[in-house]
């Protein structure tokens, strides 16, 4: 486990400007804002993970919302998505309140880190594949520093998961061939040559939509999450601060 390796690349992912398009649109986000937060100053630059360095298990979701993560500088937090998500991992005991508004409110995580392939709020929340390819590197070296401890991982949607396929690989994991489809639900072991294995799962994204028709539930995600929270539980993940 490396903590401050981890905070080191945390800075770095909020000084990249390596998409222009990318840092265009949330800085422009940034500064014509939306009406119901005109009293905010947004953060408006890429947003790192969230969550302690020595997590067991890692959910990772697709980018920051406009709205959300590029003007609160924390993942999931402030925008509908996060609302879902902070719930479901408050309730299955993995987070310390079950709201995430602003980056100084108190949540803390209990073993996991919430992070993302793309750190930058893309237009449309839709980052091209270059996009996605050029933020990969950032990706590959968190799950390198959480190799230590992390023993599990859900991935939200299938973007999420195509993205986060070959960044396990490149962080030394082993991913089956051909590379398993992305379903909510599944679940794939994946070896590793020098260490313990990942359990990786899929969830269908908390975003409005799957939420809002029910293609995604509460309790569906809660289901993934105790899973995946029971596979790195076994692996070492400690035990929830609730009961």
């Amino acid at each position: 486990m490396d903590p401050e390796g981890l905070a080191r690349l945390d800075r770095r992912i909020a000084g990249c400007r390596a998409c222009p398009r990318l840092v265009d649109w949330r800085e422009e986000i940034a500064r014509t804002k939306r009406a119901a937060f005109a009293d905010w100053t947004y953060w408006g630059r890429p947003v790192p993970g969230f969550g302690p360095p020595d997590a067991r298990l890692v959910i990772i979701g697709l980018a920051p919302a406009a709205h959300g993560g590029n003007r609160t500088g924390r993942m999931f937090t402030g925008d509908r998505s996060g609302d879902v998500l902070y719930q479901a991992l408050y309730d299955v005991g993995l987070a310390s309140q079950p709201t995430s508004a602003h980056a100084d409110d108190g949540l803390e995580l209990y073993g996991v880190r919430v992070t993302a392939p793309v750190h930058c709020a893309p237009p449309a929340n839709k980052p091209t594949p270059a996009e996605r390819d050029a933020c990969r590197p950032w990706l590959v070296q968190e799950l390198r520093l959480l190799r230590p401890t992390v023993r599990a991982a859900v991935v939200l949607g299938a973007f999420g998961w195509q993205a986060a396929l070959p960044a396990f690989a490149e962080a030394g994991w082993t991913v089956p061939r051909p590379r398993p489809v992305f379903g909510h639900g599944v679940h794939v072991e994946l070896d590793a040559a020098d260490g313990p294995p990942l359990g990786l799962h899929g969830c269908f994204h908390v975003s409005q939509r799957n939420t809002f028709t029910g293609k995604l539930t509460p309790e569906m995600l809660r289901d993934v999450l105790r899973t995946a929270a029971t596979a790195a539980t076994a692996a070492g993940l400690p035990p929830t601060k609730r009961g």
